[in-house]
């Protein structure tokens, strides 16, 4: 990458980084195709995720600025909300959670986590995001009348400050394809929020890749989701001071079902696909929607076979213990 740009900014170091990338040998040899994953399931921190990418620089951003409370909104088995409560034990911030759902007898796998890092969590039973965000201003607003010093995090930790992230995460592609001469001319990833998405756009145009960053969407409808990755991304290349080129933005919401978290055949069939061939573990939310669309591509012969792609593997495994 020709500049660290990214790195201007308070980040803490949370996050295990680089994430590897290796070969998918098994899958590679079953669909006839070169497929690459990069691991950012296994950035380590709180079960490790995508997320802590985000998290790296928003709470170093709220150490910063001397915040003493965060609030983080998603639904009840969010992986974001997870591991935003971690962060806020560890830097002795703390941690409000708004989630969506109602709340269980039993709290199970991220919720459970929630519980044990010490949060203090607000449920909302609805499934509407904006209701969830309403929530989570209500709340800023006491919290704020009542002394403390509050940062608020919007789903999914997508701000332009937390989207820095996967700008530096483009560095990491760009660095692992200069020592191996390996180049991916697509890259396939699950994109709800928009922020991972928005993160790879700007790094890509900062830094030349050429990569086709095909997201799969697993929340809203495409254009949706290219509404909001295009203002993110002008939020980024503004907190830059880069002058915002023209960006192609690819979402593909062919494989969300239902509604956001619903049971898909082809998600089912991309983790099954995916433990019993590499020992990686996806989930039905996220991951495996995303590793669902992009064997849907190579079936369809919309990914020529001499192409080097690459699946990021955002985490969220912890879904299949709720």
């Amino acid at each position: 990458m020709k500049n660290n740009i990214a790195r201007k900014f308070p980040r803490l170091t949370y996050s295990l980084l680089p994430t590897s990338i290796h070969k998918l040998e098994n899958i590679s040899k079953l669909m006839n195709a070169n497929i690459y994953c990069k691991r950012d399931d296994l950035t380590g921190f709180a079960f490790g995720g995508n997320k802590t990418r985000k998290l790296d620089y928003l709470i170093a951003d709220a150490v910063k600025n001397k915040y003493d409370t965060i609030i983080a909104t998603g639904a009840n088995q969010s992986n974001f909300c997870r591991i935003a409560s971690a962060y806020g034990a560890a830097s002795g911030l703390k941690t409000y959670l708004v989630l969506g759902g109602r709340k269980p007898d039993i709290p199970t796998g991220n919720l459970m986590l929630d519980y044990l890092f010490g949060a203090e969590i607000i449920h909302v039973n609805s499934e509407e995001w904006d209701i969830w965000e309403k929530e989570a201003v209500k709340l800023e607003l006491y919290l704020t009348k009542s002394g403390r010093r509050v940062y608020r995090m919007p789903i999914g930790g997508s701000t332009p400050v937390g989207a820095l992230g996967y700008v530096e995460a483009v560095r990491e592609i760009i660095d692992y394809s200069t020592d191996t001469c390996i180049n991916f001319s697509r890259i396939f990833f699950p994109t709800g929020s928009a922020g991972t998405q928005s993160g790879l756009i700007a790094g890509k145009e900062i830094s030349g890749l050429k990569s086709e960053i095909t997201g799969i969407a697993i929340t809203k409808n495409a254009k949706q989701i290219t509404d909001e990755v295009s203002a993110l991304t002008d939020g980024i290349f503004s907190i830059l001071e880069i002058e915002k080129p023209e960006c192609d933005i690819k979402v593909d919401d062919n494989y969300i079902g239902e509604k956001y978290g619903a049971f898909t055949e082809s998600a089912d069939e991309a983790v099954n696909l995916f433990a019993k061939k590499e020992g990686i573990l996806l989930d039905y939310v996220y991951s495996g929607k995303a590793a669902a669309g992009m064997l849907d591509y190579i079936r369809e012969n919309r990914i020529s076979k001499n192409e080097n792609i690459l699946f990021i593997h955002t985490g969220g495994n912890i879904q299949l213990f709720k």
